[in-house]
């Protein structure tokens, strides 16, 4: 891409004007130390703090319920104790007043018996008589006591029914988080802080440069347009290789070969469908940390590439359709074309934009995603634009490159 820089103004397109343009100002930027830290990590590590403070708080009320769960249960205890308490007493009680009974009975038989001890038998009676008022105001006082345990007993049931509606309401919560996750219904979900560190450390990610990935699957020319990105052919000694069957889910990491330019480019591999939600997807992958994600596709959207756009647009991430190999495809269009006029590979290639942008759309309508540009480019065409030199044929390359150097200067670089 150092080339680019180097074309005279006057040779080259308006539109390379522009890439040259924002070209300086990321190379002076970079020089310079004016680009600041990616946005999108900047607000995950603010919402990792929050998730931090809202799981302390979360342990404290579940603390603060079992304290209550446990302050219900002595409360329980101590009206069990009154409540024995009582019926103790009541026992006593009882028996208490058998015996003013006996005594009484014993009196009158006393008083029958000999007037001479009617005296005696009147000081037995008024003894027993003195004994059952003390019975039955030990009885009032012990019905109180039942009272004030009864009271006691309800407030502690109701405390403890209290404690047990908090602890299952937690419960519940706990359970249908867990149900959310094993049904893949999509939470609002941020890496964890030892997530965000392992995944700058696995990409060896560097402040100060820009991190760009190009996803797709096997077969898709991923590798052939990362080199064209970074100025390279295939056959050249640091090209990414090509022509190699994927059988790994490890994203390769490319340094840009000019060292003036503070980018590194990222294979990120694809595939046809996912065991897992597409959410737990992009974060395990840590697709997060990219300036952006270029997604390269034939012929429709697989389910990694929903993925990634649908969320990129939840990350504020911006993305880039691109089909590649479109000289390939333009030149199959045509021998396909029946016609033999002078204009048939012209005819081909409008049919093949026509064709690839309403192919575009219908699998962004069919994934439930925004409406988005998809751009047209061969890797050919690709490298000579990237070498800042007009190819002979070009769709969108130009533009591609133009709008994501754009992109990336407007979201990281500090204007004087």
């Amino acid at each position: 891409m150092g080339a680019v820089a180097s074309v005279a103004a006057a040779f080259i397109p308006p539109v390379l004007t522009a890439v040259v343009g924002v070209l300086w100002a990321i190379r002076g930027a970079s020089s310079g130390g004016r680009v600041r830290e990616n946005p999108v990590l900047q607000e995950l590590e603010h919402r990792i703090q929050e998730q931090q403070l809202a799981i302390e708080d979360a342990s404290a009320n579940q603390a603060s319920a079992e304290e209550a769960r446990r302050l219900a249960e002595d409360a329980f205890r101590q009206s069990e104790e009154h409540r024995r308490r009582f019926e103790e007493s009541s026992r006593l009680q009882e028996e208490a007043r058998l015996r003013a009974e006996e005594a009484r009975a014993r009196a009158e038989e006393e008083y029958m018996r000999a007037d001479a001890d009617r005296r005696a038998a009147h000081e037995q009676r008024k003894q027993a008589e003195n004994n059952t008022r003390r019975a039955d105001e030990e009885r009032v006082r012990a019905e109180a006591e039942a009272r004030r345990a009864q009271a006691d007993q309800q407030r502690a049931d109701k405390a403890r029914q209290d404690a047990e509606r908090t602890a299952a309401e937690a419960r519940a919560a706990r359970e249908k988080a867990e149900k959310d996750l094993r049904e893949g219904i999509r939470p609002i979900i941020i890496p964890t802080q030892a997530q965000l560190r392992a995944t700058k450390l696995r990409l060896q990610y560097r402040e100060g440069l820009f991190h760009f990935a190009i996803a797709g699957i096997a077969g898709s020319g991923k590798s052939s347009l990362i080199n064209a990105f970074r100025g390279l052919r295939n056959k050249d000694r640091s090209a990414a290789p090509t022509g190699v069957v994927e059988t790994t889910s490890v994203i390769t990491r490319y340094p840009d070969p000019s060292a003036a330019n503070p980018f590194v480019w990222y294979d990120v591999p694809g595939a046809g469908t996912l065991s897992i939600p597409d959410w737990q997807y992009f974060t395990d992958q840590g697709l997060y940390a990219f300036d952006c994600i270029v997604v390269l596709f034939d012929n429709r959207f697989t389910a990694t590439d929903v993925a990634i756009l649908r969320n990129c647009t939840r990350f504020q991430i911006p993305t880039y359709i691109v089909r590649s190999k479109s000289r390939q495809h333009i030149q199959n269009a045509a021998e396909d074309m029946v016609d033999e006029d002078d204009d048939v590979v012209e005819r081909a290639r409008e049919q093949y934009i026509r064709e690839t942008r309403a192919s575009v759309a219908r699998n962004l309508e069919a994934a439930g995603l925004p409406k988005q540009r998809v751009y047209m480019v061969d890797k050919e065409a690709l490298c000579k634009v990237v070498k800042g030199r007009q190819p002979e044929e070009c769709i969108d390359e130009w533009e591609l490159l133009r709008d994501l150097l754009s992109e990336a200067r407007r979201r990281r670089v500090v204007e004087n």
